[in-house]
């Protein structure tokens, strides 16, 4: 039974979006892209890969690491290198860095390799997720709570300006959150043939 069901959603996501195009995952940390990547790929068969993981293992280091060791103008760097080595011949799944979106560049490039998908949850439980590991270089501040407050304010046209569709996560298991997006995969579909 469990095979069937990974199928049917498989087959869904294929007929759904054409087979042709990745699911992208865009926002602030805490947002659950991660988490929900990582049941995309479970779901859909795709393969699932997280730019803030290919950039460490290019540096060999952990992302605290690289922006204590080098900055964060060339962990962008590297981010936007990483991106561009995304393009591959069939659709997977893309779970991006919470500051993906700075660079116009990015947004570019995300909109090119597929559906963007912004995740999202009120500033509350965005940064209650957030500070659950205590490894997030931007939050290594005297006023952490303000810092985030103010990354989400700066950043959040920026999601907007770059998702095909958003979603608030707040009180979304990461399964209804699934749904959601196949659903809204769905609606947008006819738009683009």
């Amino acid at each position: 039974m469990l095979e069937l069901g990974f199928w049917c959603f498989q087959r869904r996501y294929c007929l759904v979006s054409g087979g042709a195009k990745s699911i992208v995952l865009i926002g602030m940390m805490g947002a659950g892209k991660s988490s929900v990547g990582r049941l995309l790929q479970r779901r859909t068969g795709l393969a699932c890969f997280d730019a803030d993981e290919l950039v460490a293992a290019e540096f060999g280091r952990s992302i605290p690491e690289i922006f204590a060791k080098c900055g964060e103008e060339r962990f962008r760097d590297a981010e936007t290198e990483v991106l561009r080595k995304l393009f591959l011949p069939q659709p997977i799944i893309i779970v991006t860095g919470g500051g993906i979106v700075l660079r116009r560049e990015n947004v570019d490039v995300l909109k090119r390799l597929g559906t963007v998908v912004w995740l999202t949850a009120d500033d509350a439980t965005l940064f209650e997720r957030a500070s659950r590991r205590g490894e997030r270089p931007l939050l290594r501040t005297q006023k952490p709570r303000a810092t985030f407050s103010q990354l989400l304010r700066e950043r959040e046209p920026l999601y907007a300006a770059a998702a095909h569709f958003k979603i608030d996560t707040s009180a979304l298991t990461h399964d209804e959150i699934a749904d959601e997006i196949f659903d809204k995969i769905e609606a947008l579909a006819p738009l683009e043939r």
